[in-house]
């Protein structure tokens, strides 16, 4: 019975980790931390919250415009709709400057505002194509992860691993 209860926990703990790192706002930048306070080791915890972080991308690339147009008839959600365009419009003159090598780095910040969902709505009101835009956030995701790994694990620690 106790290793069953054991698994539960352990399962638990991946899919909570799996689920926060596919979340806007908290994405992987929220997920590899809590990963590494619940002692999941390094290789497993990047993955899995790389993996989720890129999940809800081509989607959001697909049906973001649809999605807003459609919320912003409904008075309770227009604030947040225009606070979502504004946050585009105002990041869109830097990525645009760089093209691809601006939409990487916007993502790859572990800054509050951007990451994976802030990155595929600017490529998406920027009309960037999914082959285009999809590597780029990949790109930023896993060096983001990368960052964050090396913050939430120790960056000795995580140096360790790599050796």
């Amino acid at each position: 019975m106790q290793d069953v209860l054991s698994f539960d926990a352990e399962l638990w703990e991946i899919l909570s980790v799996f689920l926060l790192s596919m979340i806007p706002v908290f994405e992987l930048r929220g997920a590899i931390p809590l990963a590494a306070g619940l002692g999941m080791p390094f290789p497993e915890s990047y993955i899995l919250c790389v993996i989720g972080n890129m999940i809800p991308v081509p989607f959001i690339m697909l049906f973001a415009r649809a999605i807003l147009k459609w919320l912003k008839r409904f008075p309770k959600f227009e604030r947040f709709i225009l606070w979502i365009e504004n946050k585009v419009e105002k990041n869109k003159g830097r990525i645009l400057k760089y093209s691809v090598f601006g939409l990487i780095v916007f993502v790859m910040l572990p800054l509050p505002g951007t990451g994976a969902w802030t990155g595929a709505l600017v490529a998406t009101f920027l009309d960037m194509r999914l082959r285009t835009a999809i590597p780029c956030i990949l790109i930023g995701v896993i060096i983001s992860g990368l960052i964050m790994s090396g913050v939430s694990y120790g960056f000795l620690g995580f140096l360790d691993f790599i050796k």
